[in-house]
């Protein structure tokens, strides 16, 4: 693995994630329960019904963004206007270099170009740092979440994920 912590800013490329970046996805194990749900969401955004953006730097995943364009949660992400950008992570040795900003930014212009004109995101109650991003970027807090869903691990068992959160909005012009 290339020392990443020696590359700066402007050699971070934004782009869409390929099906060889689907094992990058899981951060080196840490990530290695969600694999069905990395497939999945890949399978949908070759369907156009998701979009999912990677920041590469010296050819190394270092952060990433999923959008979800429609959900049965009209308010979240109804198809046409609203959409929900989720699971946004940037490598620890990348965070406070302005990766996730540019990775919302890139997701936010995704958007206006399908002529969405609200993005949506989610904090969680104990992330004081996202909050503090997504605010700077121009989000607004709109409703609480008790952010309770579940997914089929890389083992296949029903897991269930509680995590209490914001739920923020930005209007796109």
């Amino acid at each position: 693995m290339a020392d990443l912590s020696l590359l700066s800013i402007d050699q971070v490329v934004i782009r869409p994630v390929r099906a060889e970046d689907l094992p990058a996805l899981e951060w080196d194990g840490v990530y290695t329960s969600y694999r069905h749900v990395f497939r999945e969401t890949f399978e949908d955004a070759q369907r156009g019904q998701r979009v999912m953006l990677a920041a590469v730097a010296a050819g190394e995943m270092v952060g990433q963004v999923f959008v979800q364009l429609s959900s049965s949660e009209q308010h979240f992400a109804d198809g046409a206007t609203h959409a929900y950008l989720y699971a946004l992570r940037v490598r620890p040795v990348w965070r406070g270099q302005g990766v996730g900003a540019r990775l919302i930014a890139a997701a936010e212009a995704v958007l206006r170009e399908r002529g969405f004109t609200t993005a949506v995101i989610a904090a969680a109650k104990e992330n004081a740092g996202a909050l503090r991003l997504y605010e700077r970027l121009g989000y607004r807090v709109f409703a609480e979440d008790p952010g309770q869903w579940s997914f089929t691990d890389a083992n296949g068992k029903e897991q269930s994920v509680a995590e209490p959160c914001w739920v923020m909005e930005k209007h796109l012009e």
